[in-house]
């Protein structure tokens, strides 16, 4: 029987951050452009959170059944690690799934914007079929994770906040959405870099293992450095001077230090652990950041 603590490390702590982020940023967005609906961003928030728990625990059910998680590093999971039976794993995610659904559901009947429903759909679909299903397409290896992290935790997290609280979605907040999912991506890639050797054993091909080690760290780094570009490009569209635009690129920069510095060391294995939590409290800080600049603004 799995304690409390093992329960709330299978939801995989480390990632809620990057969840919570965009819903922050579509928030800020919101209030930028002059409405701000407090319940409305809860939900958002709770949306959020459930989804991610939910993808977490669907993950390693999934890949518990299948034994892709009995050689992996980092921390034993629920389902390989026979912490628990799988069937309660299980339960858990699709309660998970159910609360962001219910909450979600709330969201568009109080804002109206059942346009969202079949995108919201399509993410609870994608969420599942990442690791679940016959042929799961978090074992091919031809990028559709990252393209689907990307859209439903980057695009459609950030913009779809904001468009519940006032329907507008202007170019800058499509640039800080891409950024958002850029920093997804990113959290992905270090969590698949750290198992490439795991997975190449039990014929689990994400993109990392296809890449390799050294390309696979190249995209990681990459996305931080978009991110920080995009975050300097909207200071600016903005309004401010130049100077503050220079003083948010040197402390965002710096800010990503820890976490890239990880990856660009050549670190493997569990020694990759501290990166995903930086990563994830990196893209909370950057959310945090540009949010300051557009309530300012």
């Amino acid at each position: 029987m799995a304690s409390l603590s093992e329960w709330i490390e299978g939801a995989r702590p480390r990632t809620l951050p990057a969840a919570a982020a965009p819903v922050l940023v579509g928030t800020a967005a919101a209030i930028h452009l002059g409405a701000f609906a407090p319940l409305r961003a809860g939900l958002a928030f709770l949306v959020a959170l459930a989804l991610q728990i939910g993808v977490n625990y669907s993950n390693d059910y999934s890949d518990g059944i299948r034994g892709t998680d009995e050689n992996r590093q980092g921390p034993a999971r629920l389902t390989g690690g026979r912490l628990t039976e799988p069937k309660n794993v299980l339960i858990a995610a699709l309660s998970c799934f159910g609360v962001a659904g219910v909450a979600g559901l709330i969201l568009l009947a109080l804002s109206g914007a059942w346009l969202l429903i079949l995108p919201g759909i399509a993410a609870v679909v994608a969420a599942w079929f990442y690791t679940g299903g016959r042929t799961p397409y978090g074992y091919m290896g031809i990028g559709l994770s990252e393209l689907f992290v990307f859209v439903f935790f980057g695009l459609m997290a950030c913009v779809g906040t904001t468009w519940t609280q006032i329907p507008q979605a202007p170019g800058w907040l499509w640039a800080l959405a891409s950024a958002l999912g850029l920093l997804s991506v990113a959290l992905l890639m270090a969590n698949n870099i750290r198992d490439i050797p795991s997975d190449r054993e039990t014929g689990k091909k994400t993109l990392a293992v296809r890449l390799g080690d050294m390309p696979s760290r190249g995209v990681y780094v990459g996305c931080f450095a978009l991110a920080i570009g995009v975050l300097g490009g909207v200071v600016s569209f903005l309004g401010f001077p130049v100077s503050v635009v220079l003083l948010a690129l040197v402390v965002t920069s710096v800010g990503a230090a820890p976490a890239v510095w990880v990856l660009a060391s050549g670190r493997r294995g569990s020694a990759l652990i501290p990166a995903i939590k930086r990563t994830g409290l990196f893209t909370l800080a950057w959310a945090v950041e540009i949010s300051v600049f557009l309530v300012l603004a």
